[in-house]
């Protein structure tokens, strides 16, 4: 399957309007932001878990990023309330399942073989820093080479300055109402932006994004 596979292109979707669609595996629903491959993809998803619903085991060959955005996941390594972030390095295996249930934003295949670090972070607990102008806080999530993942969250009528993405970026939005030059994307939109893509963005009501950066060039 190929879906939204070409770094080069702008990308924004709605997740609000999209259907769950059925995985394999009973109780768990997705949907699909970009994908190149069947199964086994290098993939961006929001992915459901009904209650008591279970994922067999498997290994994460290339690593696998994901933050929930609902309900309480589960593995034989701990449990992961709405808020997590985790990222498991490449290799690494699990069998995922949840009491719950539970909702993921999930990104499968894009860490560098390199990048042997276990991540955990409970972004509800964390402490936030000031970004580059007023009303901005940034939380780091992951840094290698050149990419960065992080939380940011926008006060209401926050302004950020002009400019350009080494590597692209992309952004999901967690919660409240994110805006650029290009539009208005509400709580649930996707938006990959290529390298050296440039905007001005800002927030007019406030919002929490999660932002990754310099993964989006040829080659990584």
């Amino acid at each position: 399957m190929n879906l939204h596979t070409d770094i080069k292109l702008k990308v924004t979707v709605n997740t609000a309007t999209m259907s769950w669609m059925a995985s394999p595996q009973k109780g768990v629903h997705r949907k699909m932001l970009e994908r190149d491959g069947d199964e086994i993809a290098r993939a961006t998803s929001l992915v459901r878990y009904a209650p008591h619903s279970s994922f067999s085991y498997h290994t994460h060959e290339l690593g696998e990023e994901f933050l929930v955005l609902e309900g309480v996941f589960q593995d034989e390594f701990g449990q992961y309330p709405a808020g997590t972030y985790v990222k498991n390095p490449p290799g690494s295996s699990h069998t995922p399942f949840t009491e719950t249930g539970c909702t993921l934003f999930v990104k499968l295949r894009y860490l560098d073989p390199s990048d042997v670090e276990r991540v955990v972070i409970p972004t509800q607990t964390t402490s936030w820093y000031p970004g580059l102008v007023p009303g901005l806080n940034v939380m780091p999530l992951s840094n290698f080479g050149g990419t960065h993942t992080a939380l940011v969250r926008w006060a209401p009528g926050t302004y950020f300055n002009p400019h350009r993405h080494f590597g692209g970026e992309e952004i999901f939005v967690v919660d409240g109402i994110f805006e650029d030059e290009h539009g208005r994307y509400p709580q649930g939109y996707w938006l990959r932006s290529p390298h050296m893509s440039s905007h001005k963005p800002f927030s007019v009501e406030g919002c929490t994004i999660w932002v990754k950066t310099g993964h989006l060039i040829d080659g990584i």
